[in-house]
């Protein structure tokens, strides 16, 4: 069993009236070491029990907060709780947790597929990748409806003009399987890309199959259900 941590809500930032991100500091000294793409696991107390709730960190290994982004689920008392949380309040969690990680950037090209908030654990493999890039492409797409459904969006903008190598581009969310389909199955017959596959619900199962029926080798489809 992982020991318990706790960290302080040093700040929140707004992505949407639904979306936010939460950073939490641990005390002075201590720090989390964890690998691109891995979770934690929150204990809330709420009415009376601790709810244990999964996030991924979108924060990366060096940064020196973790962050994690969510949004309030209809019913969900666990993004409720944290939502209304003020700054400077307790969290506890106990982590990393998780085999969705990425190290370095593949020796082929990376394709990453992000349903909503599913861009969280993408975002430091992204940047890993970035750092660690090779000659092959990094492509990103982004399963998000409306403008502000883009999380990261001028990060994402600024990695795009300092690599070459790296495009990314949002579609609407119940486009997603359409366009990965037409993209990386239906364009041409190269089946040597690598994927990391990141949602909420049966779309996550949906693309990973529709990928590997196509001949993507199981393991070059790497993926993460929300």
């Amino acid at each position: 069993m992982a020991p318990e941590r706790q960290g302080r809500l040093a700040r929140v930032v707004e992505h949407a009236p639904d979306t936010r991100s939460l950073f939490l500091r641990l005390p002075a000294g201590e720090r989390l070491v964890f690998r691109p793409g891995q979770f934690i696991s929150c204990l809330l107390p709420v009415n009376g029990e601790t709810l244990t709730r999964p996030y991924s960190l979108a924060s990366s290994p060096e940064d020196e907060e973790l962050e994690i982004c969510l949004n309030l689920v209809e019913g969900g008392r666990g993004s409720r709780h944290l939502l209304g949380l003020p700054v400077g309040a307790a969290v506890r969690f106990t982590g990393p947790w998780g085999t969705f990680v990425l190290d370095r950037a593949p020796e082929a090209e990376a394709v990453f597929i992000a349903d909503g908030t599913g861009i969280a654990p993408i975002r430091p493999m992204l940047r890993r990748a970035l750092a660690t890039a090779t000659r092959h492409p990094l492509r990103l797409l982004h399963g998000a409806d409306g403008e502000r459904g883009l999380l990261y969006r001028a990060e994402l903008e600024a990695l795009a003009r300092e690599h070459d190598r790296f495009t990314f581009e949002q579609v609407a969310r119940a486009e997603l399987a359409a366009e990965v389909a037409r993209r990386w199955v239906d364009a041409d017959a190269d089946r040597s890309r690598r994927f990391f596959i990141c949602g909420i619900g049966d779309v996550v199962p949906t693309l990973r199959d529709l990928l590997r029926r196509a001949g993507y080798e199981r393991r070059a489809v790497q993926y993460e259900r929300w």
